[in-house]
């Protein structure tokens, strides 16, 4: 299948994603500068890491004449509705497997309906079945199974080692821009591409929005996969995941609520809500040297 001009037309992203000062006391009492990398803006359908991610893949898909996408993600996951907006602007057909079969049959939450809208079939998979994603002997009896044999496998997240080079470019619009570069963490990819595009002397950070700990180790595989080994200096944040996956409590409601209004920026909550907190949290903390500049990644819109 070769790419028709319009789509190619509408994947063009408009890099490199503005960098912008958000004035704040909070951050200034303690001697750091926030900048906000607006990487939201970054394309209007494919917002954020989630474009930088998915461009490389669809490259692929579209090269290797695959006549549909099919990944993986749980019911309120960003990954499936930019694959799924993605494969309505390429003409590829998107097979979305969805973690959790007691879903099935049920009204479709706001994140599943716009996959649906885009034209993604949905195949909703218990959660022990789910986890076989990970074993390749068992993934074309799953593929099979949603009706996506025959199709591009883009994994959960989006994250493999096309994906990391993407993200490097993130890392290197940054050069000589901060200090550090802060990031939330779903599947560890954007970290992992992020901290290999930074330059010398610059750090990242990851800010998990899962607990559990297993991060560190897919970062590390992945970095071998993409680049051969270690990339970049970066380190985890753990302990600001509120509860876990998609769980907004009242009080992080409340403090993202609060940074729309100081800057006028639309917060989304599963993943920018919580890197901001952490970010805030670290700087009273101490964790950061006065003089600091520290950039936040804004991954994704509301």
């Amino acid at each position: 299948m070769n790419e028709a001009p319009e789509a190619s037309e509408a994947l063009l992203p408009r890099p490199p994603s503005p960098l912008a000062e958000a004035t704040d006391g909070r951050f200034a009492e303690h001697g750091v500068r926030l900048l906000l990398k607006r990487d939201d803006l970054v394309h209007p359908e494919l917002a954020g890491n989630k474009w930088r991610k998915l461009a490389p893949n669809l490259r692929a898909a579209v090269a290797g004449g695959y006549p549909r996408l099919a990944t993986f993600g749980g019911a309120y996951s960003n990954h499936l509705r930019a694959t799924a907006a993605a494969g309505r602007l390429l003409g590829l057909e998107t097979v979305g497997i969805v973690r959790g079969d007691e879903l099935a049959g049920r009204p479709l939450n706001e994140s599943l309906a716009r996959c649906a809208a885009d034209g993604m079939r949905l195949h909703f998979v218990s959660r022990a079945r789910y986890r076989l994603k990970a074993d390749p002997a068992a993934l074309p009896g799953l593929l099979e199974a949603a009706g996506a044999d025959g199709a591009y496998v883009v994994p959960e997240g989006g994250s493999n080692a096309l994906a990391l080079h993407g993200c490097a470019e993130l890392g290197r619009e940054l050069r000589g821009a901060c200090d550090v570069a802060a990031v939330a963490c779903g599947t560890g990819g954007t970290l992992a591409g992020l901290s290999a595009g930074l330059g010398a002397g610059q750090r990242a950070v990851g800010v998990p929005v899962v607990g559990g700990g297993f991060l560190e180790a897919e970062i590390r595989s992945l970095q071998a996969a993409a680049f051969g080994g270690p990339a970049g200096d970066w380190s985890l944040a753990e302990g600001f995941a509120h509860g876990g996956y998609a769980r907004v409590p009242e009080a992080l409601e409340v403090f993202a609520a609060d940074f729309e209004s100081r800057h006028g920026l639309p917060v989304e909550r599963i993943y920018v809500a919580k890197l901001l907190w952490a970010l805030l949290a670290l700087t009273r903390a101490g964790a950061f040297p006065r003089g600091s500049t520290v950039a936040a990644v804004v991954t994704g819109r509301p």
